[in-house]
């Protein structure tokens, strides 16, 4: 499994611009074969600053991924939602067990 976490960072008077566009790359995310999960929460005390978790099955199903037509939307919307900074890495992951 592929373990993708990190952060964005957008203009907080953006956020309410922001939401819907993020709503709907969520959406359409976790409908593809191979997302385990896909989230995104906003920092309790940044304003702007967005937290990302995803958990794919396979390279391959992040490859498909990463060619999919609303991953290409959401990009396309970067610039007017003053999206700039971007800090994600991808780890390998084992099974997971309850802590």
């Amino acid at each position: 499994m592929l373990l993708i976490i990190g952060t964005i960072r957008l203009p907080a008077e953006k956020l309410a611009l922001a939401r819907p566009v993020m709503a709907e790359m969520l959406r359409a995310s976790r409908a593809e074969a191979g997302c385990i999960d896909y989230s995104y929460a906003e920092d309790v005390l940044e304003p702007g600053l967005i937290h990302i978790s995803e958990l794919w099955r396979d390279q391959a199903a992040l490859d498909r991924h990463f060619g999919s037509a609303h991953i290409a939307q959401w990009r396309a919307a970067w610039p007017a939602l003053g999206i700039g900074e971007r800090n994600l890495r991808v780890y390998e992951v084992g099974e997971a067990r309850p802590v």
